[in-house]
């Protein structure tokens, strides 16, 4: 929940998912699939499926590896009983962050034919909103609207999953929230955007 894995999380999502759908629009693509046995539901869980995957590898399983490495070293149990509540904390954040990430990027994606104009449009989005939320703080000196950053909600979210303090004085449910309702706002554009020529065979 660092901002080095937030770095590899950006490189990755914009290498993998910018083209994910805008290439298959540019190539007309999405008529030949949508006129298979293969439903609109069935293309978007498969696109998400593959940048979900490669965002796991550099969230969910180096942090995995890395905990039980640590349990391994410490040479007896007393590790594992005070930190077990780790395991499901790290799969919790890293499936919640992942879900957020790629479906923002997806549905960003599917917005355009050309995956270079995505990934500036993904990067104007984490930029823009963590810069707004900047000049509030330094115009309120409070971090009450934290919500406005997309990886602050992240964080605050994962402050909690971790058992850590706060980091915002935003209240966690907010941050929640608005992860939540990114992830809806990503599906209907989807769904309005992922369309094709489907025949019913």
């Amino acid at each position: 929940d660092g901002g080095p894995q937030h770095v590899f999380v950006f490189f990755i999502t914009v290498y993998v998912g910018a083209g994910l759908i805008a290439n298959d629009r540019r190539a007309n693509a999405l008529q030949i699939y949508l006129s298979k046995p293969l439903t609109r539901a069935e293309y978007i869980f498969g696109k998400f499926a593959v940048l979900a995957t490669f965002l796991l590898l550099v969230t969910w399983l180096p942090a995995m590896v890395l905990l039980i490495v640590q349990i391994a070293f410490s040479g007896n149990f007393t590790f594992l009983r005070n930190n077990l509540y780790l395991f499901p904390a790290i799969t919790v954040f890293s499936f919640l962050e992942v879900a957020m990430v790629s479906s923002t990027m997806l549905a960003l994606s599917s917005l355009s034919n050309s995956s270079r104009y995505v990934a500036i449009l993904y990067a104007m989005v984490l930029f823009f909103s963590q810069a707004i939320y900047g000049v509030t703080y330094a115009a309120t000196r409070s971090s009450a609207f934290s919500w406005l950053s997309f990886f602050g909600n992240l964080s605050q979210v994962g402050s909690v999953i971790f058992r850590q303090p706060l980091r915002y004085d935003t209240p966690w449910p907010l941050s929640l929230f608005v992860i939540a309702a990114a992830i809806g706002v990503s599906a209907v554009i989807l769904e309005r955007r992922v369309r094709g020529v489907e025949i019913v065979a």
